[in-house]
Order: C-alpha cells, then sequence, then structure tokens
C-alpha cells in the first residue's frame, strides 16, 4: 500500500471510530487515530487467526483420532 493510501483509509477509519465513539478531534489527531487503530487491529486479527488456526487443527486431529479408533473397534469386533 502506498503512504497516500493508508493516511486516506487512516482518515476514513479516525473519522468513523471518532464519530462513533463521539471524541472531538482535529483532522491529524483523527488521520492518527485511524492509521494507529488500523495497525493495531491488523496484528490482533492476525494473532486471532493464527490461535484459531491452532485450534481448529488441534480438534481435526482429535476428530480424525476419534475416526480412527471407531474404524479400528468396527474392525476388531467382527473378527
Amino acid at each position: 500500500m502506498s503512504i497516500l493510501f493508508l493516511v486516506i483509509v487512516g482518515a476514513a477509519a479516525g473519522f468513523l471510530a471518532t464519530r462513533l465513539m463521539k471524541v472531538d478531534a482535529d483532522v491529524p489527531t483523527t488521520i492518527a487515530i485511524g492509521i494507529f487503530g488500523a495497525l493495531v487491529g491488523g496484528l490482533v486479527l492476525r494473532a486471532l487467526i493464527t490461535m484459531a488456526g491452532w485450534a481448529a487443527g488441534f480438534v481435526g486431529a482429535v476428530m480424525g483420532a476419534m475416526v480412527l479408533i471407531w474404524l479400528w473397534r468396527m474392525w476388531t469386533t467382527r473378527r
């Protein structure tokens, strides 16, 4: 992303955030709030996605093990 695009997106995000939170701020502060908010939000979102990916992998591993146990029991009871 170019710096100009980051400033524009930051200004828009800062404007929306300051209006939703009912904060009176000047334009540079609004832009700074938007840019730093995007950075913090992006880091938090990446951390959550990473943690969710790990948890999903763990749940998948447990479910796969359960299916294998079920198949093993089905196969051994038929003998």
